[in-house]
């Protein structure tokens, strides 16, 4: 696949949060005010298609003022720093994931069950991230000076770094690969450590969010909190990979 071709879409899911979708998962804008804040970054080299996206929505990238990332993976730091040099943007992430997303260790390979081996293959087409710095390590608990005080919960088990990210005032979720909504709220898939991320989904789920923001899959805004607490209860299950991205 060209990335150059790649088209990425910017779809409104409320007045203040809009997704960025690309080919394989997705990212998150948050606006206070004039400002913006990316909740991941999606591919490497999909900057201009980034920005283009935001401008066709009527924000400026110029005012993207940190990248957050959930966690170290390949489709959610891939443009993190190319935004960040163009627009002056801090890049943060959980301080077990930075050496990853700085490209000093591998990222540790998940513990695959046999259906998600093609699942991985289909990942694997996107392109590898270049090492990306991170200015902020992030300490589980930690409150972010975004979206009226947002919340870094520990999610390890998808990678040892994980996190969700909380807005509590505005009931908001951002939960990374620990939950999917594919076709609908599910496990999530490819975990380093299966165990701990279904803790980690448990925990995501006692937050009952009224919006959920997942890396794969269609934002969540209808009996959200019933939906993801039925999953986590449910979880892990073999769902039907048959649609969605």
């Amino acid at each position: 696949m060209d990335l150059v071709d790649t088209a990425v879409e910017l779809v409104e899911i409320g007045p203040r949060l809009h997704m960025l979708r690309f080919p394989v998962g997705q990212a998150y804008v948050w606006r206070d005010g004039e400002d913006l804040t990316l909740v991941d970054a999606g591919w490497a080299g999909a900057a201009d298609g980034i920005e283009a996206a935001l401008r066709g929505g009527g924000l400026d990238p110029a005012r993207i003022r940190r990248i957050v990332l959930t966690h170290g993976h390949r489709d959610h730091v891939g443009a993190a720093g190319e935004l960040a040099e163009r627009h002056g943007a801090e890049i943060l992430a959980h301080a077990l994931d930075a050496p990853y997303v700085r490209g000093e260790l591998p990222v540790p390979d998940p513990d695959l069950l046999d259906w998600e081996r093609p699942i991985m293959a289909h990942g694997l087409t996107t392109p590898e991230a270049p090492p990306t710095r991170v200015d902020r390590e992030l300490a589980d608990g930690e409150t972010l000076d975004f979206g009226d005080g947002a919340v870094v919960v520990p999610a390890p088990g998808h990678t040892p770094g994980s996190i969700g990210v909380h807005l509590p005032r505005h009931g908001v979720l951002f939960a990374g690969d620990t939950v999917a909504s594919v076709p609908d709220v599910m496990f999530g898939v490819m975990h380093v450590d299966r165990a701990g991320a279904l803790a980690s989904m448990r925990r995501l789920a006692a937050l009952r969010p009224s919006v959920l923001c997942c890396g794969h899959g269609e934002p969540v805004t209808e009996d959200t909190a019933a939906r993801l607490a039925k999953a986590a209860e449910l979880a892990p299950a073999v769902p039907d990979f048959t649609s969605g991205n």
